[in-house]
């Protein structure tokens, strides 16, 4: 398996793998860059078909941390954390600890937090072995970003709508969500208040049942979301979704969402913006829970100046969509130019 020489090493300065017999950890970390700061990035839990596909992941999800970080104005550098595992299956208390383990090894130069396939009480388990664990909360509350990851992707939302549809609100708006798991289902509340219409799906269908019937939302299957007659797509499970046959299937005329690495190439976003799709970079819109995650790491913790620094995502989509427009380029190209200029300042 090569690590140097995969399409996905960015100049990675430091990449981990760990592993424990008793408990059947197999973990990578990377860590892409700390010249803002230590490394912080989620551990995601999932159980990958071949290592390559893990570390093909982990590269690209700890590249986009020092992204997300730089645009977010954050003191922290990138990083991220896979095991290798089923979480409803697989995942023990045993497995978590010598999670832990693994990130005290690098002497705080990784700070894990929850993410897909992990949660706060796994932090807590992994906390019991470092200190270097964030997502936790403060003063007694919960930890859980979800909340403040979703209000984010509705800021930068409303920017891009704003950019590319010329509205101002988003009443009777047509919004695609695709995953109503915490951040999507946080999401889906916020637009609906907003006065949006919603089209929904999951691979979970008892939980899409549910919320499609509390926010009167229409419900369709997984590989139907992509047709979906919608102004908005917003793509909050998975990545690598947007392909290039989703490019072209797509009648959205924005995509703004959660989901982490959801272009499938870099030349996806090319696609969509031959087609007239404005692509919200996912690691712009997506930030809310990493500012929210950092914020908890202090003594001082303000929820309202949090929310403050979340809302300025819309400020970052502005600059980037603004930027685009003159220069005829994606966004993509010019959030992943406007990181480098921070992170070289």
């Amino acid at each position: 398996m090569q690590v140097f020489d995969h399409p996905e090493f960015d100049h990675h300065q430091q990449i981990v793998f760990g592993s424990d017999e008793a408990s059947g950890l197999r973990a990578i970390i990377a860590i892409h860059d700390t010249r803002r700061g230590p490394a912080l990035g989620g551990l995601r839990i999932y159980p990958y078909a071949s290592e390559a596909d893990a570390l093909t992941d982990v590269l690209r999800l700890s590249r986009g941390m020092t992204y997300k970080s730089a645009l977010a104005d954050l003191p922290l550098g990138g990083g991220k954390a896979v095991i290798i595992a089923d979480p409803r299956r697989d995942k023990t208390p045993a497995m978590l600890r010598a999670m832990g383990r693994l990130v005290e090894s690098l002497g705080g130069r990784y700070i894990t937090a929850e993410d897909s396939g992990s949660g706060e009480e796994d932090m807590r388990l992994i906390r019991q072995e470092t200190s270097h664990v964030s997502g936790l909360g403060h003063d007694g509350n919960s930890g859980d970003p979800s909340p403040f990851t979703a209000h984010g992707v509705f800021c930068a939302l409303k920017s891009a709508v704003r950019h590319r549809l010329g509205r101002s609100d988003l009443q009777g708006l047509r919004v695609a969500i695709q995953g109503v798991g915490h951040v999507g289902a946080h999401l889906a509340r916020e637009l609906h208040e907003a006065g949006a219409k919603l089209v929904l799906t999951d691979v979970n269908r008892d939980s899409l049942g549910m919320l499609a019937s509390e926010l009167s939302a229409e419900s369709v299957a997984p590989e139907a979301i992509f047709d979906a007659d919608v102004d908005v797509f917003a793509p909050c499970a998975l990545g690598a979704v947007l392909t290039d046959e989703v490019a072209e299937r797509l009648k959205a005329k924005v995509v703004c969402g959660a989901a982490n690495n959801q272009l499938a190439t870099a030349a996806v976003a090319g696609r969509l913006q031959a087609r007239g799709i404005l692509y919200t970079p996912d690691y712009v819109a997506n930030a809310g829970g990493v500012i929210e995650v950092e914020a908890q790491r202090h003594q001082r913790y303000n929820r309202d100046s949090v929310m403050r620094h979340v809302e300025r995502i819309a400020e970052t989509v502005d600059e980037i969509l603004s930027r685009g427009q003159s220069e005829d380029k994606s966004p993509a190209a010019v959030a992943d130019q406007l990181a480098r200029e921070r992170l070289a300042g």
